[in-house]
């Protein structure tokens, strides 16, 4: 009864969020998977709900709507049968002018008749409350709440910047909370990988010090990563901000890529030891070189721009599949998945740090946890160097190409291994990336469109 008397409420606000998959096609209905009353409404103050909602949609998907964010990433792919979202809603008699941006609306039938609904993170002290929950581990419902018991009390929690596949709370400038909005049941790699590189000991990922779940409600015994909680990297430059302010002041980067490159290779070398490895043999090579060349034919369909390199993108395809043909095999093992200078924090002592091992939202979950080469994470840093060059006027190329050979020597540094002494693999995966890219900026953004397509040129030529 609650999740239908505020459904057209959640019917209006729901598709204008950016993390929200389903645009482009009509909400028709609601679902709930489990509703918690985190803090009652009825004790003067605000109250707090903790919503599982399925989403129920019906008809063709629309194009998606323009979202331009500094670099790529993807918008979640909608669930055919319906994508499950986790929403925190706050409720309160009447909206104070500071949290009149977080309004949903204003119920007018059901248990909460009368109340108004808003986004609880906008609320510092709901916010709070979250914080509260996971520094006293516990269950409430279908929650669980896990903790280190070392989080601190009292801090101040604020949300972190514009939203993107996720939300994110920043509590004291001492920790971040990643709340998951679109949830599936199963290990989740945001909270999995990190967990492991902790118990490896590796220092290039914050470690998590609480997280929440819940049940799911089939009985299957999988449970829905909800939230992670870790430390907050005070003082931290994202790589992105700072090859940019290095372009601007016509300033190297070699050396930042180089130490970026050898922090890679370190979180690849615990990934490693920490978790399962696999050898792929040549049908899964020629598998997933075939799942490449699938998405080249399917892009250069939807950008016509595409057609003319299409044969010569697709010989790095087939030299791919073509590697193991001698039985040897090829080894693979956890990887992060969606690696580029945005997922790396570089702390005031001149570290580097690796976050968001989420991997591309837009795949299934299953894919994200595959194993995986690990040169899969390697272009699609090279790929970011790319980007950042051509956003500087005028174009430096040459300085991407620095910052390239700078970020595989520092890998091969710390790895023993060279990312370029596997030419076909890196060119394969550089090439799906850019092709992806250029889906992406035709979509969204086609004043960038020349960006991938440079890439596109080089590749397609051998390169």
């Amino acid at each position: 009864m609650l999740v239908g008397s505020i459904a057209p409420l959640l019917r209006d606000w729901l598709p204008g969020r950016r993390w929200f998959a389903g645009k482009g096609r009509p909400v028709t209905g609601f679902a709930p998977v489990a509703v918690t009353e985190l803090l009652p409404s009825d004790t003067g103050g605000p109250g707090l709900l903790h919503l599982l909602v399925r989403v129920e949609q019906r008809g063709p998907a629309g194009p998606p709507p323009a979202v331009p964010p500094t670099i790529p990433s993807s918008t979640p792919a909608p669930d055919p049968a319906g994508d499950c979202y986790q929403l925190l809603l706050g409720v309160r008699k009447a909206l104070p002018p500071r949290l009149a941006p977080a309004l949903i609306g204003h119920v007018t039938q059901g248990p909460l008749a009368g109340r108004t609904l808003y986004e609880a993170l906008y609320d510092p002290r709901l916010a709070d409350l979250l914080l509260e929950r996971l520094r006293t581990p516990g269950t409430l419902g279908p929650l669980r709440f896990e903790g280190s018991g070392t989080v601190s009390a009292g801090l101040p929690g604020r949300p972190l910047g514009a939203e993107q596949s996720n939300s994110s709370l920043v509590y004291g400038e001492e920790y971040i909370l990643k709340i998951l909005r679109r949830v599936l049941p199963g290990p989740h790699p945001d909270l999995e990988l990190p967990l492991a590189l902790a118990a490896e000991g590796c220092g290039r990922v914050p470690a998590p010090v609480g997280w929440f779940e819940a049940a799911v409600p089939s009985g299957s015994g999988d449970t829905l990563t909800l939230g992670v909680l870790q430390p907050f990297l005070r003082g931290s430059q994202d790589g992105w901000r700072l090859a940019l302010a290095a372009l601007a002041r016509g300033r190297e980067f070699t050396g930042e890529a180089y130490a970026l490159g050898r922090a890679t290779a370190e979180v690849h070398t615990a990934l490693a030891t920490a978790l399962p490895t696999v050898t792929l043999g040549r049908r899964q090579t020629a598998q997933l070189a075939g799942g490449m060349a699938e998405r080249l034919d399917a892009v250069a369909r939807a950008v016509p721009a595409l057609k003319p390199y299409v044969p010569g993108l697709r010989t790095a395809f087939t030299a791919v599949a073509g590697l193991d043909e001698a039985g040897r095999g090829r080894p693979a093992q956890r990887v992060h998945g969606d690696l580029h200078l945005g997922q790396a924090l570089r702390t005031p002592d001149g570290e580097w740090s690796v976050i968001d091992f989420e991997g591309e939202p837009a795949r299934p979950l299953a894919e994200r946890r595959r194993p995986q080469p690990p040169v899969r994470d390697v272009a699609g840093m090279l790929r970011s160097f790319d980007y950042a060059a051509r956003s500087h006027q005028p174009w430096r190329p040459e300085w991407a190409a620095r910052c390239r050979a700078a970020y595989c020597e520092g890998y091969a540094a710390a790895s023993g291994t060279d990312p370029r002494a596997e030419p076909e693999l890196l060119r394969a995966y550089e090439t799906d990336k850019a092709v992806y890219e250029v889906l992406y900026e035709a979509r969204h953004r086609p004043d960038w469109l020349p960006v991938p397509m440079a890439a596109i040129s080089r590749l397609a030529g051998g390169a």
